[in-house]
């Protein structure tokens, strides 16, 4: 690895400076006024998206209203794009997907670009960065770019969240997300729960059925809370099948334990005690093997 690249291995070192390139108006529809000198245009199919693209979700509204703006101004702002790792030849875009999505709607055959050198690291920073202040992430999708920050590049939580100008709660809050069920976090992507709905659902036992019963009432944030208030009534001893043996269900203090556990590794947690006991046994779940490494390292550092 050069120097250059030693010098800049530090979360957020220079992306005010990288970051100059992109012209954002927080919460603002991504429709460019302030136009910024390209380095070359570029043949639209030699352009490829970054497979670590945080933002995964693009709805036809946005992007048929983007592409009339270009139809009728062209694409003020350049896109940010570096030389593709995996073809020399073409260019993976750093910031700017939503526009080359709907300059293919719009039928323009060359964009305009800005190449920068970057590495792996910076380049999601970036994407994150830009969606973020544009407001273009679902929960869902910043914490996986969250995640992705921790376990790609080893940062903690505390490093991101100075970096990125959010408070180490919100990173924790948002990272409990990736652990509620598949079918809820969809539900969050396509915008039927709020960030709000579904941190509230983090310590339910039931997450999937609440959700869908937030839905189909149109149940507000402070009514999910009563609802969950409600099935967190005093846990009462459930029978199993197995002769002489009782299980009490877990209390919401465990879930809130066990989520905080989770959020801070990245990692599903369980905790179960043995009711009347000081005892009992924590389980904790990975998906692969660079998060059991992760896992070790950590437990290694705490000796």
């Amino acid at each position: 690895m050069s120097e250059k690249r030693e010098q800049r291995r530090g979360l957020g070192r220079g992306l005010s400076a990288l970051m100059s390139d992109v012209d954002i108006n927080p919460g603002k529809p991504e429709i460019e006024t302030t136009p910024k000198t390209p380095d070359r245009l570029v043949p639209i199919e030699k352009i490829i998206p970054n497979k670590d693209q945080p933002r995964r979700t693009f709805t036809d509204a946005q992007l048929s209203e983007l592409s009339e703006s270009i139809k009728a101004k062209g694409i003020i702002q350049p896109l940010i794009v570096r030389v593709a790792p995996s073809d020399p030849e073409k260019f993976e875009i750093v910031a700017g997907e939503r526009r080359w999505r709907a300059a293919q709607l719009a039928q323009v055959h060359e964009l305009p670009v800005l190449v920068r050198d970057l590495d792996d690291q910076e380049t999601l920073e970036i994407a994150i960065i830009e969606n973020i202040q544009r407001a273009d992430l679902n929960a869902i999708e910043e914490a996986a770019g969250y995640k992705a920050l921790m376990f790609k590049f080893g940062h903690t939580q505390e490093r991101i969240a100075e970096a990125l100008g959010k408070s180490r709660s919100h990173i924790a809050n948002l990272l409990r997300l990736l652990n509620l069920p598949d079918q809820v976090q969809e539900y969050v992507r396509a915008g039927e729960l709020s960030a709000g709905h579904a941190r509230t659902l983090v310590t339910s036992r039931d997450p999937e059925t609440m959700a869908e019963e937030i839905i189909r009432k149109k149940l507000s944030v402070r009514q999910a809370e009563a609802l969950l208030r409600a099935e967190n009534q005093p846990a009462r001893p459930k029978v199993v099948n197995m002769p002489g043996v009782t299980e009490v269900e877990k209390d919401a203090d465990t879930r809130a334990l066990e989520g905080d556990l989770s959020a801070a590794l990245g990692m599903k947690v369980s905790v179960g005690h043995k009711a009347g006991t000081e005892s009992g046994k924590l389980t904790i779940s990975y998906e692969t093997l660079e998060e059991l490494d992760t896992l070790c390292m950590i437990l290694s550092a705490a000796r």
